[in-house]
C-alpha cells in the first residue's frame, strides 16, 4: 500500500499562497460533505483534508506539483454525480473541485466545435449548443448534475450511444494535468490522426488517475428536424427484449433505445407521484427515439418500428412523453426513495445476449433475497440493475453483496461481457476487476499509471489495487 503524508499546515499555506483563501477550505463542517459523492454506504466513506477550488489550470498545475512535493493523495471532483465511488477521497489528503472552471469559451457555428471547461455542467454544455442551433450528443442520466469533465473521465455513456457513441466519441482534444503538474493538450480537431497514441482515447474513462482535464474541444451536431419518441408497452418481457436487435437489423437507426422493467415503473410512480400507463398490468417498456433530417424518412422508421412492435407482441405503442423520459431518467433516484442504501449495477453485454442475461437475473436475485429494479440502455446492451438494501440489516448486506457480484459478473463475463458499461470501477469493483480482467491486460494498466504518475498521487485507490502497482 502506498504511503501519503497528513497534510501539514506548511502545505496548507503553500495552498493559500496559490489559491487565496476563498478557494479552499479546511472547515470540519465543509469538509464533511466531500466525504463521499452518490455513494450511501459509509464503509466507503473517506473525509478529505483540504479541499481546493482552482480556478485555472495553472492553479491545478500548482496544485498537483505541490502534492508531489509533499506526497500528498489528490482526488478530482466534478458534480459528485458518480456512482462507482469515483470521487471518494480514499487516503484523505486534497479534493479538487474544479467546479469554479465552468466557462463556455466558444460555440464555433460553422465548423461544428465548442471549447468549455471541465468545470461546465452538461446541461449548460448541451444548452450552449442549442442555443446556436446545434446539438451536443453525450446525454447521461445524470445531466443535470454532473460536469463535462467528469463525462470524459468517465466515459460516460446514457440514452443516444446507439447512433452517436459514448462520451470518447464527443472529443476533439483534452486539456489536462498531469499527475505531476504539467500542463498539456492531447488530441486535435482532426477527423483522423495516426501520429502516435490516442492519448485522448486514453483520458477518456480513466477515472482521474492519468491526468486532470481542465479544458475541452467538444464536437456538434446539426440539429435533425424531426423527431419522434414512441414507447412500446410488453407485458411478456423476453418479447420486448428481442426488439433492439430486430430493429437494428431493419436498419431502423434509432437514436436511442431504453427499456425500464415493470418494478422500475412501479417504483417510479412511487418516487414521481404519477400514473404510468400499464403499470398494473406488468407492462414493462420499450422506449425507441427516432431523428431524421427528412419527414418522410422518419415516417417509414416510426412505421417500422412500430411492425416491429407489434410482432414481437407489444400490447400498445403510445408517444414517449415527459412522463416517461421522467421515469427512465429518475430510476436511480427512484432507487434511493425505496431504499437509502443500494447498488446501481453497471454491466453490459452484446446486444444478442440481453435475452439471456435478463432471464438469469430473477434466478440471482431469488438465490441471494435481493430486491432490484432494471433500465436498461438497450440498444448497446448496457444494463442497470439496482439492487436495493431495503430494511436488510447492513451487516448482512455487506457479507452478501460479494457474493452476488461474483454470481451475477461471472455470468456477465460467460456472455462476452464485463461489469461496467459507464459507471466505471471506482474503489466498489477494485476485487472485481482484478478477478475479471486478464492479468497481462490489468498489467499494461498498472504500467501505465506508474509511468505516468510515479509517487501514486492522483486519484489512488481507483481501478486497481496500488499495492501491486
Amino acid at each position: 500500500m502506498p504511503k501519503y503524508n497528513k497534510v501539514t499546515p506548511e502545505l496548507i499555506e503553500k495552498l493559500y499562497a496559490l489559491l487565496g483563501k476563498h478557494n479552499m477550505t479546511t472547515d470540519p463542517e465543509k469538509l464533511d460533505t466531500y466525504k463521499t459523492d452518490e455513494e450511501t454506504n459509509p464503509i466507503y466513506f473517506h473525509t478529505p483534508e483540504v479541499v481546493v477550488f482552482p480556478e485555472t489550470t495553472e492553479q491545478v498545475a500548482g496544485i498537483m506539483k505541490l502534492a508531489n512535493e509533499y506526497v500528498v493523495p489528490v482526488t478530482p471532483r466534478g458534480g459528485g454525480s458518480s456512482l462507482a465511488a469515483q470521487a471518494i477521497p480514499v487516503y484523505n489528503g486534497i479534493v479538487l473541485c474544479l467546479e469554479k472552471m465552468n466557462k463556455i469559451i466558444e460555440v464555433n457555428k460553422d465548423a461544428l466545435y465548442m471549447i468549455v471547461e471541465a468545470g461546465a455542467v452538461t446541461t449548460a454544455v448541451q444548452a450552449a449548443a442549442k442555443e446556436a442551433g446545434l446539438y451536443y450528443a453525450g446525454d447521461p442520466s445524470s445531466k443535470a448534475s454532473s460536469e463535462i469533465g467528469g463525462n470524459v473521465a468517465t466515459n460516460a455513456g446514457g440514452s443516444r450511444v446507439v447512433k452517436y457513441g459514448t462520451t470518447r466519441d464527443q472529443v476533439y482534444w483534452i486539456e489536462m494535468v498531469t499527475p505531476t503538474g504539467e500542463i498539456t493538450k492531447v488530441g486535435k480537431r482532426l477527423q483522423k490522426n495516426t501520429t502516435g497514441y490516442a492519448l485522448e482515447k486514453l483520458i477518456c474513462g480513466s477515472e482521474g488517475t492519468l491526468g486532470i482535464i481542465t479544458k475541452l474541444c467538444l464536437k456538434l451536431r446539426p440539429v435533425a428536424p424531426y423527431h419522434f419518441d414512441m414507447v412500446a408497452i410488453f407485458q411478456d418481457e423476453m418479447k420486448a427484449l428481442a426488439v433492439p436487435n430486430q430493429l437494428l437489423k431493419a436498419g431502423v437507426q434509432p437514436t436511442a433505445i431504453e427499456f425500464l422493467d415493470n418494478k422500475g415503473i412501479q417504483s417510479e410512480e412511487r418516487y414521481m407521484k404519477i400514473d404510468l400507463p400499464y403499470s398494473k398490468d406488468q407492462g414493462n417498456y420499450i422506449i425507441v427515439t427516432i431523428d431524421s433530417y427528412d419527414q418522410d424518412d422518419l415516417d417509414n422508421r416510426v412505421a417500422t418500428a412500430d411492425e416491429i412492435c407489434e410482432k414481437n407482441g407489444a400490447v400498445e405503442s403510445l408517444v414517449a412523453d415527459d412522463r416517461i423520459w421522467g421515469a427512465r431518467y429518475n430510476i436511480g433516484e427512484a432507487a434511493r426513495n425505496d431504499s437509502l442504501v443500494f447498488l446501481a449495477e453497471d454491466i453490459v453485454v452484446p446486444v444478442d445476449k440481453i435475452g439471456e442475461l435478463m432471464a438469469k437475473l430473477p434466478e440471482i436475485e431469488k438465490q441471494y433475497g435481493i430486491a432490484t429494479t432494471t433500465s436498461a440502455h438497450i440498444g448497446d446492451g448496457n444494463i442497470h440493475v439496482n439492487a436495493l438494501k431495503m430494511d436488510m440489516p447492513l451487516e448482512k448486506w455487506n457479507e452478501i453483496i460479494p457474493k452476488y457480484h461474483d454470481t451475477l459478473y461471472s455470468f456477465v463475463y460467460s456472455l462476452g461481457g464485463c461489469l461496467s458499461g459507464e459507471h466505471g470501477i471506482g474503489c466498489r469493483k477494485i476485487q472485481e476487476m482484478k478477478k475479471f480482467t486478464d492479468p497481462v491486460e490489468l498489467g499494461m494498466m498498472k504500467a501505465i499509471k506508474k509511468a505516468l504518475d510515479p509517487k501514486l498521487i492522483l486519484n489512488p485507490g481507483k481501478i486497481f489495487d496500488y499495492s501491486e502497482v
